[in-house]
C-alpha cells in the first residue's frame, strides 16, 4: 500500500521531529512518515523575549520542509480521525493512512474563543498575547509605550504550554517600567486561574518576593471570561471573592464592578478597567484528539490517555504519545519533550522487538523564568514537584548565567541539536 508506514508520527513540531531523528539514529532503515499541515515551524519559547523587546521574531520561524529529517516522508495533511482498532488515520482531505505503530504529538490547541472578545481585539487596543506569533511584537510596543495606569496579565485555569509564560512577561514589564522611572504610576494585576504563583515551593518563594518587590496584586482562582478592547475592560469570575475585593480596593486606578452570586458556592464576576492587557487563552487537546478513541475519557480537556512513565497508550499498545497533547501530569514544556523523546524511542523499539519496556519518564520539566532583564531562575522539577537541579548551585536564585542560557544557548540548541535528535 502506498499510504502504509511502519511508523506514523502525528505532528511535526519539537516532539515529532526529535523523535523521528532519534529513531533513525537507532535504526536507519525504518519507514517513517510525519503528518503535519504546517508550512512554518516556530521556536515558541523565545516569544516571551520577543514581547520583552530583546529577540527578533523572525528568528523564531523556519520553513518546516527544511527541518523534516532525511529518510522520512512528510505528509502535508491535517488529521481528522483516528481509527486505532484498524491502525488507520483519516485526513481532512479524505486521504487514509495506515501504520504498524503510531506516535501522537500534535501539540496543544489554543482556545482563543473561550475568552469572549479576545480574538477580535488581539494585537490592538493595548491587548496582546505572546502565545501568538503576530502579536508578540505588539506586546513590546505596549510595554515600551506605556505611560502608567492599570496593567493586567492573565493566566487561564487550564493547563497550558509553558506554564510560566503568563507571568514571565509581567516580571520583565515591571522591571522595564521600574528602570524607566514610572513603576509608581503602574497598577499591576495578575489574574490567574491557578491557586499559587508556582507549584514547587522552592521556586514559589523566589517569585513571591518578585511579586512583592513589583507591588503586583495577584488574584488567584480567577478565570478570565471576556475582554472588551474598545472599552478597555476585562471580566473574570472567581469564588475567591473577599480576597479579590481586598486586592482591588487597594488599587486607585482599577475601577471595577461586581456581579455577586446567590450563595456561598456560587461564582462572582468582576469587571475591571485596564490600560494594558496581556492575556493567555485557555488550552486543550486538539479537537481531532478530543473526538477520538485515543482520548482520556475522564479528562474534559481530551488529552491522549497514556501511561505517565512509559508514554505508551493505555489501551492501544502500538501507540505512543508525548508532548503537550498527553494526559501525563507534567508541565507542558520543551524541556519535558526533550526527556520524553528518548523514552518513546526506546520503548517503541522494544515493542517492535517484542521485549518488555525498560525506559521510564519521571515527569521532568524545566521552566526558565526571567525575574528581570539580565537575570533568570531555571526551575527544574519532576512529577513529585521536587526540584531536580542540573547545575551545582541553588537554581532558585535568579542568575545572569541562566539568562544567557535562555537567550543565547537554548535557541541555538533547539535548531541545531534538539530537532536533529542529538541533544
Amino acid at each position: 500500500m502506498a499510504n502504509h508506514y511502519q511508523i506514523l508520527i502525528i505532528g511535526g513540531g519539537n516532539a515529532g521531529l526529535s523523535v523521528a531523528s532519534q529513531l533513525l539514529q537507532k535504526r536507519s532503515n525504518l519507514k517513517i512518515a510525519i503528518v503535519d499541515p504546517s508550512e512554518k515551524h516556530y521556536y515558541q519559547p523565545a516569544w516571551t523575549l520577543v514581547g520583552a523587546g530583546i529577540f527578533d521574531v523572525n528568528k523564531t520561524v523556519r520553513n518546516e520542509k527544511e527541518l523534516i529529517p532525511k529518510n522520512t516522508t512528510w505528509i502535508k495533511e491535517a488529521v481528522s480521525e483516528f481509527e486505532p482498532t484498524v491502525n488507520k488515520v483519516k485526513c481532512v482531505s479524505g486521504t487514509e493512512i495506515t501504520y504498524d505503530y503510531m506516535i501522537v504529538c500534535p501539540g496543544i490547541q489554543l482556545d482563543w474563543n473561550k475568552i469572549k472578545g479576545l480574538k477580535e481585539t488581539l494585537g490592538k487596543n493595548n491587548v496582546s498575547s505572546n502565545y501568538d506569533f503576530n502579536s508578540a511584537p505588539y506586546t513590546w510596543e505596549m510595554i515600551k509605550n506605556f505611560k502608567g495606569g492599570t496593567a493586567v496579565f492573565t493566566n487561564p485555569s487550564t493547563p497550558i504550554k509553558c506554564g510560566g509564560a503568563p507571568h514571565k512577561i509581567m516580571y520583565l514589564a515591571v522591571d522595564y517600567w521600574r528602570k524607566k522611572g514610572i513603576l509608581d504610576k503602574c497598577d499591576v494585576h495578575y489574574v490567574s486561574g491557578a491557586t499559587v504563583i508556582f507549584g514547587v515551593p522552592e521556586y514559589k518563594a523566589t517569585l513571591e518576593k518578585v511579586l512583592l518587590k513589583g507591588n503586583i496584586k495577584v488574584h488567584y482562582s480567577a478565570n478570565t471570561i471576556a475582554i472588551d478592547g474598545n472599552n478597555k475592560t476585562i471580566e473574570f469570575e472567581t469564588k475567591n471573592t473577599e480576597f479579590v475585593k481586598q486586592s482591588l480596593s487597594k488599587s486607585a486606578a482599577a475601577c471595577y464592578s461586581i456581579a455577586e452570586g446567590n450563595d456561598a458556592d456560587s461564582v462572582s464576576r468582576f469587571t475591571m478597567n485596564f490600560d494594558l492587557c496581556h492575556s493567555v487563552p485557555p488550552q486543550s487537546a486538539p479537537d481531532f484528539i478530543k473526538n477520538s478513541p485515543l482520548r482520556d475519557q475522564a479528562n474534559a480537556l481530551g488529552y491522549v490517555e497514556i501511561d505517565k512513565n512509559t508514554l505508551q497508550h493505555s489501551r492501544f499498545p502500538n501507540v505512543f504519545a508525548l508532548g503537550d497533547c498527553t494526559n501525563a501530569p507534567c508541565s507542558k514544556t520543551g524541556a519535558a519533550i526533550r526527556k520524553q523523546a528518548p523514552v518513546v524511542v526506546t520503548n517503541l523499539l522494544e515493542v517492535m522487538d517484542k521485549k518488555a519496556l525498560t525506559a521510564s519518564y519521571d515527569g521532568y520539566s524545566a521552566c526558565p523564568i526571567p525575574t528581570q532583564y539580565g537575570k533568570l531562575m531555571l526551575a527544574e522539577f519532576d512529577y513529585t514537584n521536587k526540584p531536580k537541579m542540573t547545575f551545582p548551585f541553588d537554581q532558585a536564585k535568579p542568575r545572569w548565567t541562566m539568562w544567557l542560557l535562555k537567550t543565547k544557548v537554548l535557541p541555538w540548541l533547539y535548531w541545531n541539536k534538539i530537532l536533529k535528535g542529538t541533544a
